[in-house]
């Protein structure tokens, strides 16, 4: 992890400048991918499943006994962890529906949205080595609320066929049956374009590596809407003397052990802090099972030393990572300072694992400084709002004049024709 000291402004944006990788060779893999599916469909999946996950089998979706058998390989203790996050997680993203509000915004004339949930959605859920199946609740659960018709889920088989019974347990809970054993940019070709077996769906959700983000960013340009970009796990802390290091050096590990491309920042004010914090790292990273993944994040990794806490927050919004802890004595304060961020967690107990998992908000976030102009996912991801109105004689009549003047001024006379002779039939009803 490099350590850089008040580094001048001018040089923040080439300090902060993500890893970039040659992702030619990727687009044509991907390319190649998509074409096939579209073309070939369940046989190009089976041809995939067994290059990819050594996966030999005809079956792709995921019989309803493996399901229930999945359920009695689960311990009670994540059973219940499960069901304590989806609670929470269902309670903050019900809190987000909006009722219709109609609005008379001229004497006679009525506005309002509603909204209408996506009908077919497709959730990507890794697997491998780090099976996700805290995405199955972050993604099926907001999807279940805002009531789309259907929700399909494809996530890689084992060479055995078998799913992590965790994530077919999550699925369960959440009412979703419909689990295709189908991962990679393979099966977000799947999800877009249509199989025998996986239905097209409208939009496609969730994390994955390169192949399944260039997957996703390519069938968007096809017409299949996605959540947001994606890309490599971030966070960025910011701390201040009264931290504490070993809980810093926790909250660094924990987003650098998802990849070997994750990156992790810390800002602080203090040298003695970073000084302290990078020793707990060491000493922590040497008993983690994913310490060589870890170690291989920390290379791209820093520790800033700034003059104060809201230098920090200027960089940070520069920066606008996917996490950002304010592991500040004052964050009350400076919480509304942050500008751009995917999620923000404050004070020493706020550990971004909490919003990975249990707490209640998305973890499904934009990264690689998309929170600038992104939010995560919500509520709001999984509908339409469509727009109404109801106009009344006398609201034409009110409006209608300035409707013809300003479609006479664009040269558009159908539109104004379509006023004016509304107002005629009125004027002649009228005498």
């Amino acid at each position: 992890m490099k350590i850089l000291k008040y580094p001048d402004k001018e040089k923040w944006e080439s300090i902060l400048r993500r890893p970039v990788q040659d992702n030619s060779v990727l687009d044509i893999s991907v390319r190649e991918i998509l074409s096939d599916v579209k073309e070939k469909g369940d046989d190009a999946l089976r041809k995939y499943n067994l290059a990819f996950d050594g996966y030999k089998s005809s079956k792709l979706l995921v019989r309803a006994e493996e399901i229930m058998e999945a359920g009695k390989l689960v311990s009670p203790g994540l059973k219940e962890a499960i069901r304590i996050a989806m609670h929470n997680i269902e309670s903050f993203h019900r809190s987000q529906a909006e009722l219709p509000e109609k609005l008379e915004t001229t004497e006679g004339v009525f506005c309002w949205r509603e909204s209408r949930a996506i009908e077919k959605v497709g959730l990507y859920i890794p697997g491998g080595t780090a099976p996700l199946f805290s995405s199955v609740l972050m993604l099926a659960v907001p999807a279940l609320i805002a009531g789309c018709e259907e929700i399909i889920i494809c996530t890689p088989p084992g060479p055995d066929g078998k799913i992590n019974p965790a994530i077919l347990y999550s699925a369960s809970v959440c009412g979703v049956t419909k689990i295709f054993k189908t991962g990679g940019a393979q099966a977000i070709a799947a999800m877009a374009y249509g199989t025998e077996s996986v239905p097209a769906v409208n939009k496609i959700f969730g994390p994955g590596n390169q192949y399944v983000t260039r997957a996703k960013e390519l069938v968007q340009l096809d017409g299949t809407a996605i959540d947001i970009p994606a890309g490599p796990s971030e966070v960025l802390l910011i701390a201040d003397k009264s931290a504490n290091p070993e809980f810093i050096a926790a909250d660094l590990l924990s987003q650098a052990e998802h990849g070997s491309d994750s990156q992790v920042l810390l800002l602080s004010d203090s040298e003695k802090l970073i000084g302290d914090t990078t020793i707990a790292i060491n000493n922590q990273l040497e008993k983690l099972p994913r310490k060589d993944i870890a170690g291989k994040a920390l290379k791209n990794s820093m520790a800033i030393l700034l003059n104060d806490i809201n230098t920090c927050i200027q960089l940070s919004n520069l920066y606008a990572p996917e996490h950002l802890i304010l592991a500040i004595s004052n964050y009350k304060e400076l919480a509304g300072s942050v500008k751009s961020a995917g999620s923000v967690f404050l004070g020493s107990y706020s550990c971004e694992s909490a919003g990975d998992y249990a707490s209640g908000t998305n973890h499904t976030l934009p990264t690689n400084g998309y929170a600038r102009s992104y939010s995560g996912v919500s509520l709001d991801s999984y509908i339409k709002k469509i727009s109404f109105q109801e106009i009344s004689s006398e609201g034409l009549r009110n409006i209608g004049k300035y409707i013809e003047i300003m479609a006479e001024a664009e040269g558009l006379q159908a539109h104004k024709n379509a006023v004016s002779i509304r107002l005629k039939s009125m004027q002649d009803e009228a005498n």
